[in-house]
């Protein structure tokens, strides 16, 4: 099992992986669109200043 960083709605295995995924949600890249939903793009919040730590368990 890999160690991986969870953000929001976000897994990746790097911090750089969850600010590029948090960079292409504002953008509307890479994510599909939710059908039915009739509001307006929901905004991630914003992502802590420091580095994001992966964690679980290493085998």
């Amino acid at each position: 099992m890999e160690q991986a960083v969870l953000w929001w709605n976000f897994v990746g295995r790097t911090d750089e992986e969850i600010r590029q995924a948090g960079e292409d949600w504002m953008a509307g890249d890479r994510f599909g669109e939710v059908k039915g939903y009739e509001g307006g793009h929901m905004a991630a919040p914003e992502v802590p200043a420091t580095p994001l730590k992966a964690r679980g368990r290493v085998r």
